[in-house]
């Protein structure tokens, strides 16, 4: 079974990992140009929030 995590990075995107390998950058800060992924726009923008993680286990 793969394990999926979901880790919210501090000031940045919501990283998507399967059996820890990022599969997937999602925007949180609303600025991205590449919708629903992270195209790097929240360091532009000053986006700050608080990191943390969310494991899911089959």
């Amino acid at each position: 079974m793969a394990e999926i995590e979901f880790e919210f990075a501090k000031d940045g995107p919501v990283l998507v990992k399967k059996d820890g390998k990022v599969e997937y950058a999602l925007c949180r800060c609303g600025h991205s140009t590449k919708k629903p992924f992270c195209s790097g726009a929240h360091a532009a923008n000053n986006f700050k929030a608080e990191g943390s993680k969310l494991e899911l286990k089959a």
